[in-house]
């Protein structure tokens, strides 16, 4: 049988011979001529990624989490992880009955609404949530949408957008969540913009369905890309795709400011005491009302009623004071501090932080009243001529100061008129200690997570191995957590493959895994790599002593692996002791 063409030479010949009978005019244009098997878009890529998904997370379990993150909001932490947590179980909950997770007539779906000013972690909340479960997450603006067939966003693009977050994964998809930040500038209420607004009228009613539940078509006249799809589809298979997702289990979560809003709570529950009787507040005692808000509150600020009952679950966020951007601050999981040691470590210089210069930086950032994002303003203020001089010195070490905070220009001629002041040096050396030892005791506070999620427990070797990978491969304490997590787990994996290759077990104590973890880390290689430079030694040394003694199980500590002749010895020799003792 003469060999097949491929698609390129059968193109080729093609041509040829359709130019030879009809003209050098016709010509095959096809790329491809195996069409591809194709899957209906409802069902594309089921069950391919949703293993990621931890549909079976306690809301416990995830408020911790947070509370590891999050500075704060203890009310707004337990509301979202106990609905984002039901929300989840509940689709597992119908997937292991063996049936699609249907709402039900009437089912009302937990999408959240977050209120709180700028700055106090309402986006940081949901990113942090949606990384822990492991579903698909966009965010969106409500302020660039328009009603439908108006200049502006279609709100419908937001789905799109999650599909393409799933990495075009359907099934994937349709567990994603949306996030829309700014919704309260959505409102039509007259209070804030001197009368109604159509426009946002129509951009509340353009939510309903897909807060609910709609057919959403991922193929549009406005993006060439999906017209360009639809037709090499064609083309290939000559049908028409027609690709859509569901959104009844897209978990929708909108936030605001809502200014104002405070005061329409607040009416509700005093009517405004009139005449001597009446209390003067101030605009922090204000902001307590929140607490209070109901779906009466929300109407009466400018959403119809159909939207806000789309929105059953309120979550209220507090306004931040200076003793909570300072915890903010001195928190090893922030990304603001991690995000200035990057930008210094990108030229080679390590920064850390004195305490005190950290409540100087957080009292500064409370006066401006914008929550965490003040602390970004305040410290890019203080650091900005030390990170556009320092990288053209000698400079590697800086510590911040109480004085630097007061006086940067001042405390950075010092610093570059005398490089290797001891006393800065010594500074630098003490708060870099405290900085590590609040690392490791943030390490040893999710012990309990290490534990249930990556069966690892803590020793004080681990964690001193957490502290440095989290300093010096510049990455956050999941992903060190994950590095050693896989590390140890290829011990556990090398020790039963010994068992099935040579039938000798071996137990390794805590302190015989640390001591594999150590090299493995110092090396930057795998634990299992470690263990496999280990195992002719091993196999030739235990197979001697199980021959001698019929012994087939084997407890290694770290002596034993730094000298296993040692330990060979004692082995026997305890054995032959027991033998000679019972005869």
């Amino acid at each position: 049988m003469e060999k097949i063409p491929d698609p390129k030479e059968l193109e080729k010949e093609l041509s040829d011979y359709l130019s030879k009978k009809y003209g050098s005019r016709i010509k095959v244009l096809a790329p491809h001529w195996v069409a591809k098997a194709e899957t209906d878009g409802e069902g594309q890529g089921k069950g391919a990624k949703l293993s990621q998904i931890k549909f079976d997370l306690k809301p416990e379990e995830l408020e911790a989490y947070l509370h590891e993150y999050v500075i704060k909001q203890d009310l707004a932490k337990s509301v979202l992880a106990t609905k984002v947590c039901t929300h989840f179980n509940r689709i597992r909950h119908s997937l292991e009955l063996g049936r699609d997770p249907e709402p039900g007539v009437g089912s009302i779906k937990n999408n959240i609404i977050l209120i709180g000013p700028t700055g106090v972690g309402k986006t940081y909340l949901v990113k942090l949530i949606a990384k822990k479960i492991g579903v698909p997450f966009i965010k969106g603006d409500a302020t660039k949408f328009s009603e439908t067939g108006y200049v502006g966003g279609d709100v419908e693009d937001l789905v799109r957008d999650l599909v393409y977050a799933a990495g075009d994964d359907l099934e994937l998809a349709q567990y994603g969540i949306i996030y829309i930040d700014e919704i309260d500038k959505i409102a039509s209420s007259g209070h804030a913009w001197g009368g109604p607004d159509v426009s946002r009228t129509g951009v509340q009613r353009a939510l309903l369905k897909p807060m609910e539940e709609t057919e959403v078509d991922l193929k549009v006249a406005h993006d060439p890309v999906s017209q360009i799809q639809a037709i090499e589809h064609y083309r290939r298979t000559g049908k028409k795709d027609k690709r859509t997702l569901n959104t009844r289990h897209i978990l929708f979560i909108v936030s605001g400011a809502f200014n104002g809003l405070d005061k329409m709570v607040k009416e509700r529950l005093s009517k405004q005491e009139i005449g001597f009787r009446g209390k003067m507040t101030s605009r922090e005692l204000d902001r307590t009302f929140l607490k209070h808000v109901t779906a009466e509150d929300l109407i009466k600020y400018g959403f119809e009623s159909e939207f806000v009952g789309r929105l059953p679950v309120i979550a209220v966020l507090e306004e931040l004071t200076a003793d909570d951007l300072y915890a903010i601050l001195q928190n090893p999981n922030n990304p603001i501090i991690t995000s200035k040691k990057r930008d210094f470590g990108a030229y080679g210089i390590d920064i850390t932080f004195e305490a005190e210069a950290l409540e100087m930086l957080a009292a500064q950032a409370a006066v401006e009243k914008t929550g965490a994002r003040g602390l970004v303003s305040v410290i890019e203020r203080v650091l900005i001529q030390f990170e556009k001089r320092l990288p053209s010195t000698q400079v590697k070490h800086l510590v911040v100061t109480p004085e630097i905070v007061e006086h940067p220009e001042a405390e950075l001629e010092r610093l570059l008129a005398d490089p290797g002041d001891p006393d800065l040096l010594a500074r630098f050396s003490q708060a870099a200690v405290k900085e590590r030892e609040g690392l490791k005791e943030s390490i040893r506070r999710r012990e309990a997570e290490l534990l249930s999620r990556y069966q690892l427990p803590l020793t004080e070797t681990r964690v001193e191995l957490l502290a440095s990978r989290y300093h010096h491969w510049d990455c956050d304490l999941k992903t060190a957590m994950e590095d050693l997590a896989r590390l140890y787990d290829q011990v556990g994996r090398f020790g039963e493959k010994f068992l099935d290759t040579h039938g000798i077990e071996l137990h390794f104590e805590p302190d015989a895994v640390d001591a594999i973890l150590q090299q493995a880390v110092a090396r930057d290689t795998s634990a299992l790599a470690v263990c496999q430079e280990m195992a002719q030694d091993l196999e030739y040394a235990l197979k001697l002593v199980r021959d001698r003694t019929s012994q087939d199980q084997f407890i290694l500590t770290r002596e034993a692996l730094c000298d296993l002749d040692a330990y060979l010895n004692r082995v026997i020799r305890e054995h032959y002791q027991t033998t000679m003792f019972r005869e």
